[in-house]
């Protein structure tokens, strides 16, 4: 099986294995399991160089070099969505205990790795995969199909009036419930901004989830977002229309800003405080159980004490 889907070109592996709505006529259980042994042959192809993106103590932050590594990245993804979070499964993630989707082959998968622990990988010891991000650069989504946040935003026009820039998809992002700790989140995005140095991007973006699925109940939250952090008509994009969901739902006047800060999840605060803008209109994700919100984050606007914490040229935690 894998060596007929080593013959395949990989924008003909990524298309077959583009993941269904789910509706009648959705891929079954063996095509799915199928499709992840075909990803696994294109990633194991793709081996990516090893780079140290940073070092804090234990704690190292790099790019997956292997399919295995994706494989810990996946399983660490499936541990904290699907089992200490309210997304669903369908039966192909229930039996591998991954979060598998198709967009796995064209990624990079920043890792947090604690050299501390271990994975307790046959046959050598293996640090533990502790925490991850997927990235999507724009040449690789623009040659194998579009961006994953184009399922539930309109990305396309935005990133057509940003025509010199060049865009980086941001997603997929967890960590371990015992790293969830200054240490571990500041290691994180000092990979994500060594990396968008290292490949001169312009703009990150992607979705972000507030855990719950019923906007009434996420009505402060959602209106402070559109009162004080919505885009600049340039950097706008709307949720997509048949999936749109509004997010002004309150007045401002009635907002309390220290309350919704409150409610709001540590990441999408994180994204704020660098300078992010949010996106026209929230999307329902039943699967996993969030309501999402789309995050725009020019390297242009980030609050400069950020970017001087990390070093102009990312040398704070450089190994």
């Amino acid at each position: 099986m894998e060596d007929r889907f080593s013959a395949m070109s990989p924008r003909k592996l990524f298309e077959r294995f583009r993941p269904a709505p789910a509706a009648p006529g959705a891929p079954g259980l063996l095509p799915q399991l199928q499709a992840y042994t075909g990803l696994q042959a294109f990633a194991a192809r793709s081996h990516r160089p090893s780079q140290t993106l940073g070092r804090l103590g234990s704690l190292e932050v790099r790019l997956a070099q292997t399919a295995a590594e994706v494989r810990k990245a996946q399983k660490l993804r499936y541990r904290v969505f699907y089992q200490e979070g309210s997304a669903l499964p369908d039966p192909a993630r229930l039996f591998a205990r991954r979060d598998v989707d198709a967009f796995d082959a064209i990624c990079d998968h920043l890792l947090v790795l604690d050299h501390a622990e271990s994975d307790h990988s046959p046959g050598r010891r293996q640090p533990a995969v502790v925490g991850t991000y997927r990235l999507l650069r724009q040449p690789l989504a623009e040659d194998y199909g579009g961006f994953y946040t184009s399922a539930e935003f309109e990305v396309a026009p935005l990133i057509e009036r940003h025509r010199s820039l060049q865009f980086l998809e941001l997603g997929r992002s967890c960590v371990l419930p015992a790293y969830r700790n200054k240490r571990t989140v500041e290691l994180l995005w000092h990979g994500i901004w060594t990396y968008v140095l290292q490949n001169r991007l312009d703009v990150m973006f992607g979705c972000a989830s507030l855990d719950d699925t019923d906007p009434h109940r996420l009505a402060l939250p959602l209106s402070f977002l559109h009162h004080y952090a919505r885009a600049p008509e340039s950097w706008r994009a709307r949720a997509l229309p048949e999936r749109y969901v509004e997010m002004n739902r309150m007045s401002k006047e009635a907002v309390d800003p220290k309350a919704a800060l409150r409610m709001l999840p540590p990441l999408i605060k994180g994204y704020l405080r660098l300078g992010a803008y949010i996106g026209d209109g929230a999307v329902v994700d039943y699967q996993f159980g969030t309501t999402d919100v789309l995050i725009i984050l020019p390297v242009s606007v980030i609050n400069k004490r950020y970017i001087e914490h990390f070093g102009a040229g990312a040398e704070r935690h450089a190994a």
